[in-house]
């Protein structure tokens, strides 16, 4: 640190978690698909207020494998049956809507018609008749073109403000056409289309999670008793109210710290799902939001620098707190006179590290994560104040000598190098001058100089011009080449 430099500390007010070959059944919940299109940043709203009407799209595969048997029973049946049992459950729920996509139900093999999919019954209110219905009257005959139908299923949301849109793929096998389902779903979780999805794999092919895993979190179920058991929690997962808190921590580990953005990626694709700054409610608490608890986020507080918790996975039906470590403290810079030059600049790194994190004007007060810092003042000669500390919920001011200004004049321009003077009598360059200016001024700090001038316009070295001179606090000097 500079040994004309200051600091002293001011304390401020404080801001007090196949069956047998193939599977039976697997049901894919492939998550929240951003409206039926890419999520914006115009769409992300906050998090407060998040009552949603959640959306289900069945897609159900009826490929011949489906005529297959399994445990006295045709593997379809069985894949009926529990839907029904699903249907009827949700179709007791108001805030709930369902849709049927069915693939490989309309062309016999052989051929191989990998086009085979349709949406049978689109979303609507009470719908759940018409859907049990369509179900009784499929029978399995087609190929299983699994990415196709995820490729169509965003279509089969229509645009809605407020609205959870999940998907259930019920198989029993692997995808037989060339599409790739696992490139798909990563096309469209990339695109913010299609989030993270879960699969539940009924049956004990060790091959399954391999092949599906790609897909979302998997969930091994191999007797009916289980499936049903891994179905409940999905359907918790997909319909449970969840809330949480974001508590951003000071140096105490105590929630006092507010007021900054805090925004939530979804972890998987990028996209924002939230962004919102940070309140702490009328009792004194972190207010409480309510979260889609189906992604899993990378939060991020907008502090300086900023402050990010990676992974966080809600735990559905209960109240979740989310703990961001971000103790803050507060940086002054100023000059000892208060001069003018407290309306220029200064920049603000991480001690010992080269990239400026904040652009922070003199004389006002900026809010940091507790640490040291290094500033660069924009004063000739340039001014490092290395490892200033910031404290929690302290304002630590940094006091620099008031600059003098000094102004530069002649008669046309030309050619100048402006030196320090050390106290050995040595010149240390500082600058040089402009060369297209006629007259033109700097702030400097006090100290002794030494400036070496020639006219543009003069040929000669002869007509150099060495001129020293001093520079005192706030003090304003004209130096003149005539």
């Amino acid at each position: 640190m500079n040994s004309d430099c200051r600091r002293t500390l001011n304390p401020t007010v404080r801001t007090p978690a196949r069956i047998q070959n193939f599977l039976v059944a697997v049901i894919c919940i492939l998550g929240l698909l951003g409206f039926s299109a890419p999520v914006s940043s115009q769409q992300v709203t906050t998090a407060t207020g998040y009552e949603p009407k959640s959306r289900i799209l069945f897609i159900f595969d009826a490929s011949n494998s489906m005529a297959g048997q399994w445990d006295g029973a045709r593997k379809i049946d069985i894949a009926r049956e529990i839907l029904f049992e699903m249907v009827d459950s949700l179709e007791e729920m108001s805030n709930v809507e369902m849709a049927l996509r069915v693939y490989g139900h309309q062309s016999p093999v052989p051929p191989q018609d990998c086009s085979d999919t349709k949406l049978e019954v689109p979303f609507g209110p009470n719908n759940a008749s018409r859907i049990r219905q369509k179900l009784r009257f499929i029978n399995p005959k087609g190929t299983t073109p699994i990415a196709r139908s995820l490729e169509l299923a965003p279509d089969d949301f229509p645009p809605c403000g407020n609205c959870r849109n999940i998907i259930l793929l019920i198989t029993d096998g692997v995808e037989a056409c060339d599409g790739d389902p696992c490139l798909v779903s990563t096309r469209l979780q990339k695109k913010g289309i299609i989030l993270r999805p879960f699969v539940i794999g009924i049956g004990n092919d060790p091959g399954f999670r391999q092949t599906f895993n790609c897909i979302g979190e998997y969930y091994d179920a191999p007797s009916k008793k289980e499936f049903r058991e891994a179905l409940k929690v999905v359907i918790t997962q997909a319909l449970n109210a969840t809330s949480a808190q974001v508590n951003l921590l000071d140096t105490d580990h105590r929630p006092t710290e507010t007021n900054a953005n805090v925004v939530f990626y979804d972890r998987y694709s990028g996209v924002i799902r939230y962004n919102m700054i940070h309140t702490i409610n009328s009792r004194g608490n972190p207010d409480t939001l309510s979260l889609d608890h189906m992604s899993t986020y990378n939060v991020v507080a907008q502090t300086i620098p900023p402050v990010q918790v990676d992974s966080v996975k809600l735990v559905t039906g209960r109240h979740n707190i989310i703990g961001i470590d971000a103790p803050q403290g507060y940086l002054l810079v100023r000059t000892s006179r208060g001069s003018a030059y407290d309306s220029e600049k200064i920049l603000v790194k991480k001690a010992g590290q080269p990239r400026t994190i904040n652009i922070q004007e003199m004389g006002n007060v900026g809010k940091y994560i507790v640490g040291s810092y290094d500033l660069e003042i924009p004063i000739y000669p340039l001014m490092l104040v290395e490892n200033v500390e910031i404290l929690q919920s302290y304002t630590t001011t940094v006091e620099i000598p008031a600059p003098g200004y000094v102004t530069f004049s002649a008669q046309q321009p030309g050619s100048g190098a402006l030196y320090q003077m050390t106290a050995e009598g040595d010149q240390q360059w500082v600058m040089n001058l402009m060369e297209n200016m006629k007259s033109q001024g700097y702030y400097l700090q006090p100290g002794s100089y030494r400036v070496v001038f020639r006219r543009g316009d003069f040929k000669s070295t002869s007509f150099n011009v060495v001129r020293d001179f001093k520079v005192d606090q706030g003090s304003a000097e004209n130096i003149q080449f005539y």
